[in-house]
C-alpha cells in the first residue's frame, strides 16, 4: 500500500515496526501524534486510539508504547534525511511538507530573532497529517457555484468547524474549476497555498492533482499572494484556504474589483457565527460572496449540511 509504505519510512526504527504491524486500514488514517514522554497517539476513523507495543489498539493511555526523546529524534533525522538545516524555511514555519503530500506539524523550543522566528529546536512533539485527495466530493456542490448566464463561478465562502473537510471540498473544487466539466469550460485558477495543505507541495510539485490550469503560491501568506497572482498570472479564479485576517479582506476586495473569481473557507460553525466575528461579518453585510456552503461532520466528515445565496437564502 503506497500510503503505508510512504508514512513508515519516516519514522524511528522502533515504531516503524509496531506502526507497520497494525491492522488496520492506513487510508482511514488521519493522524499520527508523538508527544515526549507521552503514548503515542493515532487518529482513525475519526476516533483516537493509542497505540500499544503488541501493535494493537488500545483505549488506556498506559498501554500505549512510550515516545521516548531518542525516537523523536530518529524519527525527525529521517522526515529530514538527516539535514534539518535543509528544512530550515519549513521549521520556521512548523511543519514539513514530504512526499505523498503528508504535512508533518512539530512544536518545541522556538527561537526568536526581534519580532520573527528564526527557527524551532529541542523539537519534542511531531503530528503527522495525513493527505487524503477525494475526487469527486464536490460533485454534489459544483451546479450551485456555476452561473448559468456568464458560464462563470459564484464568489463562494466554505463555512465549516476545524477537522469538518473544507480543505478537501476546496481541493476538488479547483480541480474541477480547472479541468472543466460537461457543465463548465476549463479555467485558470490561482491557489495561494500558505500552509502547503491545499496542494501539499513537495520539492516544489503538487502532491495532489489540483487540475491542468492551476497555478500555485507554495508556503505565501494568503493577503501577498493573492495580489501577486493577479498582477503575475491573470488568474480567472483564486483560492485560498482559512481567511480572517484584516489584511486577508483587504485582498479580497483588490480581487474581486480586479473581476477575478474568488472561493474561500473560514472557520465556523454557521453563517450566524461568521457574522459574529468583527472582520469576517463585514464581508457578509456588504454581500461579497455569492454562494455560501455549510460543512460538519455530524454524520461524517465533510457532511454538507447547507447551501445559501447572497441574500443568505437557503438553496440546499
Amino acid at each position: 500500500m503506497k500510503t503505508k509504505d510512504e508514512l513508515l519510512k519516516i519514522f524511528s526504527l522502533k515504531l516503524r515496526i509496531i506502526l507497520g504491524k497494525l491492522q488496520i486500514n492506513f487510508d482511514d488514517l488521519q493522524e499520527i501524534r508523538l508527544r515526549v514522554n507521552c503514548p503515542l497517539l493515532i487518529s482513525y476513523k475519526n476516533k483516537e486510539y493509542f497505540v500499544s507495543e503488541e501493535a494493537s489498539l488500545v483505549g488506556n493511555p498506559s498501554q500505549g508504547v512510550l515516545i521516548t526523546k531518542n525516537e523523536i529524534k530518529e524519527t525527525m533525522e529521517y522526515i529530514s534525511n538527516y539535514s534539518l538545516y535543509a528544512f530550515e524555511e519549513e521549521i520556521r514555519q512548523g511543519f514539513i511538507t514530504i512526499s505523498g503530500g503528508h504535512r508533518i506539524g512539530i512544536t518545541g523550543k522556538t527561537i526568536i530573532q526581534g519580532n520573527f522566528i528564526r527557527g524551532i529546536k529541542h523539537i519534542s512533539y511531531i503530528n503527522v497529517r495525513l493527505a487524503h485527495q477525494v475526487k469527486g466530493c464536490a460533485d454534489l456542490v459544483m451546479p450551485y457555484l456555476i452561473n448559468e448566464k456568464t458560464k462563470s463561478i459564484y464568489h463562494t465562502l466554505i463555512i465549516s468547524p476545524p477537522k469538518c473537510g473544507k480543505t478537501t471540498l476546496l481541493r476538488d473544487i479547483i480541480r474541477q474549476i480547472s479541468d472543466g466539466s460537461p457543465y463548465l469550460e476549463g479555467m485558470n485558477i490561482g491557489v495561494v497555498d500558505e500552509r502547503s495543505e491545499i496542494a501539499a507541495c513537495y520539492m516544489g510539485e503538487p502532491q495532489n492533482d489540483l487540475g491542468i490550469r492551476t497555478d500555485i503560491l507554495d508556503c505565501c501568506p494568503k493577503a501577498k499572494g493573492m495580489m501577486m497572482l493577479i498582477r503575475s498570472m491573470s488568474p480567472q479564479v483564486i483560492a485560498v484556504d482559512e481567511i480572517g485576517s484584516r489584511e486577508d479582506i483587504e485582498a479580497i476586495n483588490y480581487v474581486i474589483s480586479c473581476g477575478c473569481k474568488l472561493i474561500a473557507t473560514v472557520h465556523g460553525s454557521s453563517i450566524e457565527d461568521v457574522k459574529s466575528k468583527p472582520i469576517l461579518g463585514d464581508l457578509l453585510k456588504n454581500r461579497i460572496f455569492e454562494r455560501y456552503i455549510i460543512l460538519s461532520n455530524i454524520n461524517k466528515v465533510g457532511q454538507l449540511e447547507e447551501i445559501y445565496d447572497s441574500m443568505v437564502t437557503r438553496i440546499y
